[in-house]
């Protein structure tokens, strides 16, 4: 492929921050978010968890901190996916529904590896199930 390698797509946790709330309620979220962004927040959360860490300043901190020196290839999922600027197929999915999109591709993989399906059953019915999905979050969202 040429331009390989590229930057890795980052998955796992997400927070998500509802529209149509009180004002009070997004002003308790940005503190929130802002409490997160902390690089010695970040940095713990990150060592703690293997979750990578959102900033710059919690990687470096970490860095700092020796914990890649005590942990070798700790560092080398941040590598993936700093390895190159982001183009539009690594940027990161925006999926709508994708939670649940998953869920059904994993649903009908199961089926699969329990012999119940035929992998193109399985395949067949994960698109017509995620479409589904995703015409719900389209009704549901109509100005994304």
């Amino acid at each position: 492929v040429q331009g390989a390698p590229q930057n890795s797509i980052i998955g796992g946790a997400t927070l998500w921050v509802l529209r149509d709330r009180p004002r009070a309620e997004y002003a308790g979220v940005a503190k929130f978010f802002a409490y997160l962004s902390r690089p010695e927040v970040q940095a713990a959360w990150h060592q703690n968890t293997g979750y990578l860490p959102i900033t710059r300043a919690a990687f470096d901190l970490t860095r700092t901190q020796g914990f890649y020196d005590r942990n070798p290839g700790a560092s080398i999922s941040i590598e993936e996916v700093t390895l190159k600027p982001p183009t539009d197929k690594s940027r990161g999915v925006r999926l709508g529904s994708f939670v649940l999109v998953r869920d059904v591709i994993e649903e009908e993989l199961e089926q699969v590896f329990a012999g119940k399906r035929s992998a193109q059953a399985a395949m067949d019915n994960a698109v017509e199930r995620g479409n589904r999905l995703l015409r719900q979050f389209e009704r549901a969202n109509p100005d994304r």
